[in-house]
């Protein structure tokens, strides 16, 4: 076992290596380039396209919003409370500012990823909108890279398991248990029954029940966090500044921290950050391609609206919490970092913030991960394997929420890297699609989108 651990640790440090941080930024560099700044400059159309998209636009199994809080239930995670920190504690303020930038470029890879899940997507059997990485590679690239299209269902279906329901359920336990002295089996059971009353109803019931706990969790999480920066209004733009030279500079040794070099700020930034928001992992788009609309840049235009909400918002409040608090100093990692710093100023309150807040972002996280497994496994083995993978999905939830998580982190981190590498290539050699329909929509409908057309 320590054999094994040694060798996925390796591929994990390779994986997430250097090249795999450039080719993430690279790519979403260079879609940002190639739609000349559309997902910054039509940000604002986007979030009137996501109030426009609470009611059904065309064919598909859920409202282009309810696909997005669909989305949103399984990015907004322990990623924005527990990776957040760690990024910090390991590369040091000015890591949030990598991770800003991860986000600002991942807009263009989240709306790229939405427009090609949109424009490539099939109808099962069963009347369901499957799309994807492997739908849009096997259909958009032809039929020599069929491989890399299995190759991203595999490792999306694996990591499932990992990263999107044993680890989500292990964080909820223990918050749970730490917070409340709830048992890690009843906190197990409990998820596990409730998951499964939601996954009965398949993608239609997720969305909703989605469209219903995401806006409540993440409005009350920034209410509790902007309280924490309200009692803290002096510190902010110190915390800022920090932050910005920190980026460029090496951070120095304070309290329990013990300092990091910038290219560690950069590497857990990024990383961090995409492990968040999950832009060019391919996950994203499973979910949109089951949108009720009509026409693949209008969702491409919602999905982007995910990484705003997630990173820029959601990411950033904790971040600065755990800054202006000085909590970064304390040499915790991790959730006890950001409930720390939580705590530190509101006694009493803020614990029970980052507890909550960790316990429902988890829960929705198994909710919304379960249709990219599903969807991953529907492709492999037809549709005969949907029931039997959400039997499967739900008796995994108290497994994770007693065992021992560190291996299955370390695997599941790995997985999430494979799973980027098909869907990155294929965001690059379709890019010329993606901008054929964004400069096509916006020269046929400027009145929509009230705004000019591209340049």
């Amino acid at each position: 076992m320590e054999l094994i651990t040694a060798w996925v640790g390796t591929l994990n440090g390779l994986v997430w290596g250097p090249p795999m941080l450039v080719l993430i930024l690279g790519t979403g560099f260079f879609l940002m380039i190639g739609l000349r700044f559309m997902p910054l400059l039509k940000l604002g159309f986007g979030f009137r396209m996501l109030w426009r998209g609470r009611k059904q636009q065309g064919a598909g199994d859920i409202t282009p919003y309810n696909a997005l809080m669909t989305v949103l239930s399984a990015t907004v995670g322990t990623g924005n409370i527990a990776g957040v920190a760690t990024a910090i504690f390991l590369g040091g303020p000015g890591a949030i500012f990598w991770m800003w930038c991860t986000a600002l470029v991942g807009m263009a890879t989240k709306y790229a990823e939405a427009v090609l899940a949109m424009h490539y997507r099939e109808v099962d059997g069963k009347g369901n909108h499957l799309g994807g990485p492997m739908y849009y590679i096997k259909l958009g690239l032809g039929r020599k890279w069929v491989w890399m299209a299995t190759a991203f269902a595999v490792f999306g279906f694996l990591a499932g398991f990992g990263i999107g329901n044993t680890v989500q359920a292990n964080s909820v336990a223990h918050a749970a248990q730490s917070a409340f002295g709830i048992p890690l089996w009843v906190s197990g059971v409990v998820m596990a029954v409730f998951s499964g009353l939601v996954l009965l109803g398949g993608i239609r019931r997720i969305g909703e029940v989605s469209a219903a706990l995401v806006p409540f969790m993440a409005v009350t999480y920034v209410l509790g966090g902007l309280v924490v920066l309200a009692t803290n209004l002096d510190q902010i733009g110190p915390a800022l500044e920090l932050i910005f030279v920190q980026a460029f500079s090496p951070t120095a040794a304070a309290g329990g921290f013990a300092g990091a070099t910038v290219a560690a700020a950069i590497q857990f930034g990024v990383a961090r950050g995409i492990f968040s928001n999950e832009a060019g992992l391919g996950s994203a788009p499973i979910a949109h391609a089951a949108a009720q609309s009509d026409d693949p840049v209008a969702q491409g235009t919602v999905a982007m609206i995910g990484t705003f909400i997630d990173t820029l918002v959601i990411c950033s409040i904790t971040g600065l919490v755990i800054v202006v608090s000085g909590a970064w100093t304390s040499g915790l990692n991790g959730a006890a970092l950001s409930s720390a710093a939580f705590e530190q100023s509101l006694p009493g309150v803020g614990s029970y913030i980052v507890a909550i807040g960790l316990v429902l972002f988890a829960y929705t996280t198994i909710l919304g991960w379960s249709v990219y497994g599903e969807r991953c496994a529907e492709y492999l083995f037809g549709e005969r394997i949907i029931t039997p993978f959400r039997i499967l999905w739900v008796l995994m939830i108290p497994v994770g929420a007693l065992a021992q998580l560190d291996f299955i982190w370390l695997v599941a981190d790995t997985l999430n890297a494979l799973m980027a590498i098909p869907n990155l290539i294929a965001l690059l050699l379709l890019s010329p699609v993606v901008f054929r329909l964004t400069q096509e929509y916006f020269e046929r409908q400027p009145a929509l989108a009230d705004e000019a057309p591209l340049p």
